[in-house]
């Protein structure tokens, strides 16, 4: 589905839409207030679709005091995030850069996202292991400030080693996964070479207990997979220091498609994708290959400024003008 508009007329804010609704929250903001109009008490998305052949009726609404709530299929849930584990929603932005060009936290936030869709056994593990990391700081800092001995800290210590060493494991395998599919995809596109490289340790007890010093005087934990990184490389150079804004473009999306198809091979169901002005950078060649790609992974909403922006004719071609969306 192509998706055209002026700039400003609210392309954009149709995705963020969708994206809510599926995943229930926004991939522009944290900010729930920000979801609901200037003047508005709250705000509501409600979408209709089906999933292998059955219908599916999402609902989530936010209000003022009340947070987020969603229902589905008429049903209310125990919480939003439940909306993920029925449909999962891929999205690209400009500002989806930030996972290759930014720094390791970026990175370590985006995999971990995928590691919750890929392994949804292990989806809380990246939650769970930060827990422990903010409290063993806490009683690192509380021990520097005589407020606590080092005692206090060894529980922690085993936590952190614990489910670090779990977290470590759970990444490796979910890059496993992802890297031929990025690699494939990435060559498509033009990117040669393409590969994903993780090498963090899993972290133990006996070198947490031989840096306790230095986190002692630091209040911070200075061993474990909070600080891992993945490289994201075309042949011998890192994308991140070495690579244009259009290969690391290229990468970013190179990763989206490989995830769909593996979301697809696992669950059997394709993901959503949302792909917001991804095709104003592509060069001819470039827009076919993704467009050609893009036709064969499941649903995708497109957005352009014009329809000639996209090189193969869409299933669906609708327009945005503000405050109402059309066939075109």
């Amino acid at each position: 589905m192509l998706v055209t508009g002026a700039n400003g007329a609210g392309k954009t804010n149709l995705l963020e839409a969708l994206h809510v609704g599926t995943q229930g929250f926004s991939p522009r903001t944290r900010a729930d207030a920000q979801l609901v109009r200037l003047g508005c008490e709250g705000a509501r998305v409600a979408l209709g679709g089906e999933r292998a052949g059955r219908p599916v009726l999402l609902e989530l609404t936010v209000q003022a005091q009340q947070g987020k709530r969603a229902k589905l299929n008429g049903a209310s849930l125990r919480s939003v995030e439940q909306l993920r584990g029925e449909v999962a929603t891929l999205v690209f932005t400009p500002d989806r850069l930030a996972v290759v060009k930014g720094g390791p936290a970026a990175r370590r936030a985006y995999f971990d996202r995928s590691l919750a869709r890929l392994l949804p056994a292990r989806g809380m593990l990246p939650t769970d292991y930060a827990a422990a990391v903010g409290q063993r700081n806490a009683a690192l800092r509380r021990a520097a400030g005589g407020l606590g001995n080092r005692t206090a800290i060894e529980p922690w210590t085993r936590q952190v080693a614990s489910l670090g060493a779990s977290l470590v494991v759970a990444r490796q395998e979910a890059l496993g996964l992802l890297a031929p599919a990025f690699a494939e995809r990435a060559d498509e596109l033009g990117l040669t070479e393409a590969a994903l490289d993780y090498t963090g340790a899993p972290p133990t007890v006996e070198e947490l207990d031989a840096r306790l010093d230095r986190d002692l005087e630091r209040g911070t934990t200075g061993a474990g997979p909070h600080l891992d990184d993945v490289t994201v490389s075309s042949g011998a150079r890192e994308l991140r220091s070495f690579g244009s804004q259009g290969e690391q473009r290229l990468a970013v999306l190179s990763l989206l498609l490989a995830e769909a198809e593996v979301l697809t091979e696992l669950r059997g169901v394709p993901p959503l994708l949302l792909l917001d002005d991804v095709l104003s950078e592509l060069d001819a060649t470039r827009r076919r290959a993704l467009a050609e790609r893009i036709g064969v992974v499941g649903q995708t909403i497109v957005t352009a400024t014009g329809a000639d922006a996209l090189p193969l004719e869409p299933a669906q071609l609708l327009e945005v003008k503000p405050g109402a969306v059309s066939e075109a």
